[in-house]
């Protein structure tokens, strides 16, 4: 049985294909495309994932769209009425789009599909967000909490979650008990601060996590004004400084900038003591920065607060130890770790896609055990599920583009020694190969790797590489049985979230300077890696462990700054190329730059 899960049209677009309810492929619209957070019909995507399994739309049992539009449609209707005239671009835009695309879905898939038109399915956002989690888990039962910016009307929902194994009997069971309905929505909240920091909403939002550590949260009481938290988690916003529920170009107002100030240019420079002590001349400059970072930790911190609020009540009702988490709130790696650490949860295991580009996962999973009511034999190894490229491919682009290259076909070990060692001479190594990751970390298949120890690798990295904003942090991936030498992370070496790079940890205080680059104020977003699940990865930081001491690469995503992750050989050779990166893996292939 094959069914196919569908997410487009307003945020991440994506495909995920299913067989017998085992993942085949999944991919986001964006790495075929190269327009970052395509929203588009993913018709590369699907493209891909019916290559990847050998079949054609003729041959699916299902497509799932990971919504239901006219609910969404009811919504935007309502609001946009009951904020008229102010909302009168937000309905003219709603119209247009609508009719043209968005009403008709149910046409749109089973035109560009093939599947039969009785045989497209809807599921509901926040299920599709809570299926895919669940469904991918190792758990047997969980409590489930997903959190957005808003899908249908819901912008939270809380509940529980039950397995059938195959051979074992029983009911799947995904009962979502309690929601929260927009526009009060802490995604939208933390969206709102993304703009007035002068960063792009829905993209930029991570950077507001980086941006926190640097500021104090001296703002916490102002935050409050905006955002009130019930004794029962419950929460609303005060749409007093709010423009989202009515404009398509503001998320805030005037008030919101009477409260917090000006908002930061887009462009800005941003640096504090912490980040450049060295320009303290520039006082004004410094002063308006610093105040930045302390918004951005205020921001953070009542978000952090928030989620453990609402995570406290929600173990007081079901008694569960073990939670799961998806919606694009769940991608905020500080608060995933505080939840962890000061509720009453064992564990946590987050979809690695948790934002929409997930939904399409969650869709399809939703449907062969919800709807159909088919057994689990399915657990989610790894996030390696995009296309991947063969060393025949490899080689054939390399000869066709005269590039000059070492092969080491039938030598694995000795590239890896070559690429271990010159990770410790400072080399920067764009590291491809496999298939590319499920959702928007790069676990080791799309990455950049660098030397972690020196803090100037930091800057090297951001500012020769990735051409991004020098206060962003890198991220540590780190030989798993090896990691509790160096977070103080309960559990760190059995848990799943951190094979995703899904928590920020602390690091033990005598490892921080050991691995000065991707230390952000005392913190590292980890990955850990296992030889089983990826033994070329594994393979280059043992390595690198064995030569230095320190069992630590540092990893960061294989692209330029606005560009999605590389996909193809050729997307790794341009940026390659348009880099200081200076070796470049495709699979068994090593190019080096000419000097």
């Amino acid at each position: 049985m094959y069914i196919l899960g569908i997410a487009c049209f307003y945020h991440d677009a994506a495909a995920a294909l299913l067989k017998d309810g085992e993942l085949v492929a999944a991919a986001m619209e964006e790495r075929f495309t190269r327009k970052k957070h395509d929203n588009s019909f993913p018709k590369h995507a699907i493209d891909f994932c019916f290559r990847q399994a050998g079949i054609t739309g003729a041959d699916l049992d299902y497509a799932v769209f990971y919504e239901k539009p006219l609910v969404k449609f009811e919504r935007i209707l309502l609001t946009t009425l009951s904020t008229f005239p102010r909302s009168g671009g937000v309905w003219r835009d709603a119209m247009l789009n609508w009719m043209n695309d968005k009403l008709w879905i149910k046409n749109i898939i089973q035109k560009e599909v093939g599947v039969r038109y009785d045989r497209v399915l809807f599921c509901d956002h926040h299920m599709s967000h809570a299926a895919s989690a669940f469904f991918a888990s190792p758990f047997d039962e969980a409590a489930v909490m997903t959190v957005d910016g808003v899908g249908e009307w819901t912008t939270t929902a809380l509940g529980v979650a039950r397995s059938a194994w195959e051979g074992k009997g029983g009911t799947n069971e995904i009962t979502l008990t309690s929601e929260q309905k927009f526009p009060h929505s802490l995604g939208l909240l933390y969206s709102a601060f993304t703009a007035w920091l002068g960063f792009r909403v829905n993209n930029g939002e991570y950077k507001v996590m980086g941006m926190a550590p640097y500021g104090e949260p001296r703002y916490v009481d102002k935050v409050e004004k905006l955002f009130h938290q019930n004794a029962d988690s419950s929460f609303n916003l005060n749409l007093d400084y709010f423009a989202f529920h009515y404009s398509n170009e503001n998320t805030y107002n005037r008030r919101f900038v009477e409260l917090f100030g000006e908002p930061r240019p887009a462009e800005g420079d941003f640096f504090t003591m912490m980040t450049n002590p060295e320009r303290a001349g520039e006082r004004d400059a410094m002063a308006r920065n610093q105040h930045y970072a302390d918004v951005a930790a205020s921001i953070q911190r009542v978000t952090e607060d928030a989620l453990i609020k609402i995570a406290n009540h929600l173990h007081a009702q079901t008694g569960m130890r073990k939670l799961v988490m998806a919606g694009g709130v769940a991608l905020n790696t500080k608060a995933n770790y505080r939840i962890l650490a000061e509720t009453p949860f064992d564990e946590i295991y987050i979809q690695p896609a948790a934002g929409d580009d997930g939904g399409a996962l969650g869709a399809a999973l939703w449907a062969h055990h919800l709807v159909l009511g088919q057994p689990r034999k399915w657990v989610m190894p790894h996030a390696y599920w995009g296309e991947g490229y063969t060393d025949a491919q490899c080689r054939d682009f390399l000869d066709s583009n005269g590039i000059r290259y070492e092969s080491f076909e039938n030598n694995d070990d000795q590239m890896l020694d070559i690429v271990a060692e010159s990770l410790t001479r400072e080399k920067v190594v764009g590291f491809f190969q496999g298939r590319f990751e499920w959702g928007p970390r790069a676990l080791g298949n799309r990455s950049i790797l660098a030397d972690p120890r020196s803090d100037a690798m930091k800057e090297v990295v951001n500012t020769k590489i990735k051409f991004r904003e020098p206060f962003r942090p890198f991220a540590p991936v780190i030989l798993r049985d090896r990691a509790p030498e160096y977070f103080a992370y309960p559990g760190v070496a059995e848990h799943e979230a951190p094979r995703y790079m899904l928590m920020v940890s602390p690091i033990h205080a005598d490892k921080q300077d050991k691995i000065q680059a991707v230390c952000h104020q005392g913190t590292g977003r980890l990955q850990t890696i296992e030889r089983e699940t990826n033994p070329r990865y594994y393979g280059v930081i043992e390595r690198f462990g064995a030569i230095t001491g320190v069992p630590v690469v540092l990893n960061t995503s294989f692209n330029l700054r606005g560009e999605p992750i590389v996909s193809s050989p050729k997307d790794a050779l341009n940026t390659f190329k348009n880099s200081d990166i200076d070796m470049l893996v495709l699979n068994s292939f090593l190019v080096r730059k000419d000097k």
